[in-house]
């Protein structure tokens, strides 16, 4: 449990850095105007210990995804990672998308078979990782090909959407209580 806690700790240092440099990095783009043309009900939480909870993504008309903040301060979406269904928080700080071991299983990756290709620092030490390339990952009709993904040996609790994927989309803003993909 101590470790889980850490972990979180970690994760929302991360998070604050990354954001506050992607927000200036985008801070003289041009925000969309356009009206939200579909909402994607699929907001999610988790019962128990972290209480996690999420706005629904709301993608718009201009190839944008927005995201509500969560209770817990975070930013969550629902992902399609090679065609499965995968629920992520968004880690600007990570380098990489990293994914549970459960969540890898389920895209149908043989954890097992992956070489361990190093280790990831986390908050509780260091732990096994193993690297996979995906073949998509999407979120609301934004896709990405080919992300570099790790498999974390730890129990995180929930993927993260790190910069694999994030650095390779046109812009992800964060304003006030919501992030935006694009």
């Amino acid at each position: 449990m101590l470790g889980r806690i850490l972990v979180m700790a970690a994760m929302i240092a991360a998070v604050s850095v990354g954001m506050a440099r992607c927000a200036s990095r985008t801070a003289g783009d041009d925000v969309g105007q356009s009206a939200v043309k579909s909402v994607d009900d699929g907001g999610w939480s988790q019962r128990g210990g972290n209480g996690w909870s999420s706005a629904a993504a709301r993608k718009t008309g201009a190839g944008e995804v927005r995201l509500g903040r969560s209770g817990d301060s975070h930013f969550y979406v629902d992902t399609r990672v090679d065609g499965a269904s995968v629920k992520m928080m968004v880690d600007t700080g990570a380098s990489i998308v990293a994914l549970t071991r459960r969540d890898a299983e389920a895209i149908g990756i043989d954890v097992d078979a992956l070489p361990v290709a190093g280790t990831a620092r986390t908050a509780g030490g260091e732990v096994p990782m193993r690297i996979v390339m995906l073949d998509s990952v999407a979120i609301d009709g934004l896709e990405v090909r080919g992300v570099q993904a790790a498999v974390i040996e730890a129990d995180m609790g929930v993927s993260l959407l790190g910069q694999s994927f994030l650095s390779k989309l046109d812009a992800v803003n964060v304003e006030g209580d919501m992030m935006t993909l694009r």
